[in-house]
């Protein structure tokens, strides 16, 4: 019986991801669309959206431990706004 799986492809960079999402919110936007085709894309859309907030967790998480490495700076959390 030949093998018929699919090698698992790895997941879409976060700026592919992102990229989807805007092309979304757009699509959402224009009011031009019908109920169902306005559900898959806020299906869609709340899927790219856990990719890329699951991506940039596992990014913060990689700078907190390169800084513990590091020794010389105390990780905290980034707060928008504050210099």
């Amino acid at each position: 019986m030949p093998d018929t799986a699919q090698p698992e492809q790895p997941p879409p960079s976060f700026e592919a991801s992102l990229a989807d999402l805007e092309k979304v919110v757009k699509e959402l936007e224009s009011g031009e669309l019908t109920l169902e085709r306005s559900l898959e894309l806020f299906e869609r859309g709340t899927a790219l959206s856990a990719v890329c907030r699951k991506q940039l967790e596992e990014a913060e998480s990689r700078v907190e431990i390169l800084l513990k490495r590091a020794g010389k700076v105390q990780a905290e959390p980034f707060r928008p706004g504050k210099a």
